[in-house]
């Protein structure tokens, strides 16, 4: 069974790196910049927790909070859902005409299996931005983040673990992506407008080859 959507017509980079990498950060720069649609798998998982009337929402609370990977269905799904809504609103600017889209997907695929089944099944990926520092800078920034974001997995304790699920089972997917060549590596403990400047030079090669098969 073919991907729903065609890698030629829609473009899909994934966003990875550890939590407080300067994942979002660099995204809404990025949509600003090139007109991406920027999916984040946590800020869709946790708006369908507070959705009315939606069957994931206890399920989806229990694992955010546990600071464990949702089923990949679920996640899967929101994603497709997005997607799919945002290619049918006619959105005006470059990589938009005709059916044409570009995705940033921040924090995932989290896991292998995830990988394969979003890469098979909905849209084979042309880029991982992987953005890379230390646990302790990301600490850090988390613990800044706490103070006025109100998200549940904003403390010690929960912070500790996602550190170590994301060490358990997203390093094997950077890894498996690297492999394949399609991994730009970005150091993010340097200033956002340093980190900025590279990622420009890894999109903007990765836009220009797309261009040029279209």
């Amino acid at each position: 069974m073919a991907p729903v959507f065609d890698k030629k017509n829609v473009l899909v980079i994934y966003v990875l790196g550890g939590p407080g990498a300067g994942k979002g950060t660099q995204c809404s720069k990025l949509v600003d910049e090139y007109g991406f649609c920027h999916l984040s798998a946590g800020d869709l998982l946790r708006a369908e927790q507070q959705r009315e009337g939606s069957s994931y929402g206890e399920l989806i609370r229990t694992y955010i909070r546990e600071g464990n990977i949702v089923p990949m269905e679920v996640t899967i799904k929101l994603l497709e859902n997005a997607m799919d809504a945002a290619l049918k609103e006619n959105r005006s600017g470059a990589g938009w005409s005709a059916g044409k889209g570009r995705f940033l997907i921040d924090g995932f695929p989290r896991k292998m299996d995830q990988a394969v089944k979003f890469d098979e099944e909905v849209c084979t990926a042309s880029l991982v931005l992987f953005y890379q520092t230390t646990e302790e800078v990301m600490l850090k920034r988390l613990m800044k983040r706490g103070e006025s974001s109100g998200r549940d997995d904003d403390n010690v304790e929960s912070i500790k673990k996602r550190f170590v699920t994301y060490k358990e089972t997203t390093m094997p997917v950077i890894n498996y992506y690297a492999e394949h060549g399609k991994v730009a590596e970005i150091d993010s403990t340097v200033s956002v407008e340093e980190v900025y400047e590279n990622t420009q030079k890894v999109v903007a090669k990765i836009l220009a080859a797309q261009e040029a098969s279209s």
